[in-house]
């Protein structure tokens, strides 16, 4: 029985195997001052021993990449496209650790494809080495399919509209905006005000206190 149920395990080949990728570019919100982000590591927590493995049934569907590559290549060429990809780490305002949970198809009914992909990103400054942690999902459905050929289509259809929602959510989102502000609010520069000891600030007028504090916000 054992050996039978590996005989019929599907295997990759040319023809089961989709190429999944972003259309075009997911255009991130708007920052007052631009920050520059990295991407350290894309790490697997699926759980999953074949990740590449979207469809058992029919022959099998396959990724021709792991699923963490592909959610990089997918979260950098948007980074890169709106001028927010640092070349390295050091470059870098924040640095960007993402986990994969689940990437590929979640539980239909009949023949629907329902495609997910869903991580968190660990967003750090590694100025002042605080850190937080968001969230980022997203879901697409395709039309039912028999065909084999229809199926795949549909598949590959659903996880690349999964992800693009994914990214999307990552990019676009609320979380992503006040982890900036947050990590970014405090710069190492932040606590040189007044050689005297902020004596003068305090003694100051008030109007110039004001936009001292302002720029610092700023910056």
């Amino acid at each position: 029985m054992c050996l039978n149920a590996m005989a019929d395990e599907p295997k990759p080949t040319p023809e089961n195997t989709i190429h999944v990728q972003l259309a075009a570019p997911v255009p991130p919100q708007k920052f007052a001052k631009p920050p520059k982000f990295f991407i350290s590591e894309v790490i697997d927590r699926s759980g999953n021993p074949q990740p590449m493995l979207v469809l058992r049934d029919r022959g099998g569907v396959f990724l021709d990449r792991q699923p963490t590559q592909i959610t990089r290549e997918a979260i950098e060429q948007s980074l890169k496209a709106a001028d927010l990809l640092a070349a390295d780490a050091a470059s870098a305002d924040l640095v960007l650790q993402i986990y994969v949970f689940h990437f590929g198809l979640a539980q239909g009914s009949g023949l629907d494809f329902f495609g997910k992909v869903e991580f968190s990103v660990m967003v750090k400054n590694l100025k002042t080495e605080e850190s937080q942690q968001i969230q980022a999902a997203g879901t697409s459905i395709a039309n039912a399919a028999v065909r084999k050929k229809n199926v795949q289509k549909n598949v590959q259809a659903n996880i690349e509209g999964a992800l693009e929602d994914a990214v999307r959510n990552l990019l676009r989102g609320t979380q992503l905006r006040e982890a900036v502000a947050s990590l970014l609010k405090n710069t190492p520069s932040a606590p040189a005000a007044a050689p005297n000891g902020g004596v003068a600030s305090i003694n100051g007028a008030a109007s110039k206190g004001k936009t001292s504090k302002t720029n610092l916000h700023e910056r």
